[in-house]
């Protein structure tokens, strides 16, 4: 258990630590990939009968099980699943594949901010003309907005990483904390008390971890990225609201309550087994991941909705998630599709990825499958945690975009605004370096800043 779910976990935040550009070579276009004229019934029975071997590329531990359910279903398919890396690696390896016009898979598992990248570059076929627009209500509004933020839709939900607490509820009470905090003014109250009483840090923001920190720009409003699928972007990581979120983390820091050790690494994981943090602000697939990092602390954790910025308010960010694109080059787009839609969106398959892999679900009938919500988990005090990630899932936003070149955001971030962290700076400051280096490589890029 302690391998698998750590290598899941890393897996769905790799992008957020991957380094390099994207776009070197490239210039904006005015479309996306490929489309064609609506596809029969006919046509699809014809396609999924003919003998076709298909190529998949995913970092989804095991999802082979899936898969297997796939060809039993469809025997004349025979679908090869590889795993070219994840994070950078398997990017790269992608984007190789796509520019020499020879090797690239069928079907590839790409994180959300992603995304807009393969738009760009006409990589990926639009999937409305196979039907991929009938199945926006299978899942929660804001993931579908992630593959499908206008007409076409660009690929399938795989997984979501709504946030929320995780809390050591003895440390809490060690420091007479009965609740954990509703809001953030409450939060940097506990920290201070948590603090002085036990010597345990609230939290710890990692120092190069953009990926948390733009889900808590998420949960305050912010938008700090925008796309057009053409030329156009918007760029507004310093703005008023990321301004608050920056504010607010440089206090704690500066007052040492909250720690900034870089998550993911050794101390890191000592820090959550030992108590050294009293919690963790974490997307839901945190919950299993931690089980596998800190299993002698089994029963002494809790999960709750993250803090608010207003007393009474439900709102939450994302952090992390992917979903299966058809390449605009496969030459086999039907089965292809149909492989992308049955891994994701078949009844059974869905629910092994949430319960077999520990990917959290989009698919809103996993969500309120009692098979997956009434889980109770002996880790976290027999708290029922998917039903809260699940009541979660309803509450963050759902217009929210990202950048074409996503790649770039991540290390400039971890070059301006992870250095600053680290160095128990001005956070608030770092934001306007890291908007001046954004606006300047969208405009040496050709694109038009808004």
């Amino acid at each position: 258990m302690k391998t698998k779910t750590r290598r899941t976990a890393l897996a769905l935040v790799g992008g957020a630590v991957s380094i390099g550009l994207l776009l070197t070579g490239c210039s904006p276009s005015s479309g996306g990939g490929g489309t064609q004229g609506p596809v029969s019934q006919d046509d699809i029975d014809e396609a999924m009968t003919t003998p076709t071997k298909l190529t998949f590329w995913t970092w989804v531990p095991d999802i082979e099980n899936e898969v297997e359910l796939f060809e039993e279903k469809y025997p004349a398919i025979d679908v090869t699943v590889e795993n070219v890396g994840q994070g950078l690696p398997h990017y790269q390896k992608l984007r190789s594949a796509i520019e020499a016009g020879e090797g690239a898979p069928d079907v590839a598992q790409i994180e959300y901010q992603y995304i807009p990248s393969f738009v760009l570059n006409e990589s990926l076929l639009d999937l409305t003309a196979f039907g991929g627009d009938d199945l926006a209500g299978d899942y929660v509004d804001w993931a579908w907005n992630q593959v499908s933020p206008d007409d076409e839709v660009w690929a399938i939900p795989q997984d979501v990483g709504p946030m929320g607490n995780l809390y050591r509820e003895d440390i809490l009470a060690q420091a007479g904390i009965t609740t954990p905090p509703a809001t953030w003014d409450e939060y940097a109250t506990a920290a201070q008390t948590v603090k002085t009483a036990t010597g345990s840090y609230i939290s710890n923001l990692g120092a190069t971890q953009a990926g948390q920190m733009i889900g808590f720009f998420w949960q305050a409003g912010a938008k700090p990225f925008g796309y057009d699928g053409g030329e156009t972007v918007t760029i507004d990581v310093n703005s008023e609201e990321a301004k608050k979120v920056a504010a607010y983390w440089t206090d704690l820091i500066q007052k040492d309550l909250v720690s900034t050790d870089v998550d993911f690494q050794d101390e890191w994981y000592q820090g959550l087994a030992s108590g050294k943090y009293a919690g963790w602000l974490t997307a839901a697939w945190g919950p299993i991941f931690l089980q596998g990092t800190a299993e002698d602390t089994s029963g002494l954790w809790r999960a709750s909705s993250l803090p608010q910025w207003q007393a009474g308010d439900e709102i939450s960010g994302n952090w992390g998630g992917s979903s299966d694109a058809v390449l605009e080059s496969s030459e086999n787009p039907i089965a292809a599709y149909e492989l992308a839609k049955f891994i994701n969106n078949d009844e059974e398959s869905a629910m092994r990825l949430a319960t077999e892999q520990f990917l959290f679900p989009p698919q809103v009938s996993v969500l309120e499958d009692p098979a997956f919500v009434d889980q109770e988990s002996e880790f976290y005090g027999g708290q029922k945690v998917n039903q809260l990630f699940a009541e979660i899932s309803d509450t963050v936003d759902t217009d929210f975009q990202w950048l074409p070149f996503m790649d770039y955001v991540y290390s400039t971030y971890e070059e301006t605004m992870g250095t600053v962290i680290a160095d128990k700076g001005d956070i608030s400051a770092a934001l306007d370096d890291w908007q001046d280096q954004l606006v300047t490589y969208a405009e040496d890029q050709g694109f038009t800043v808004e």
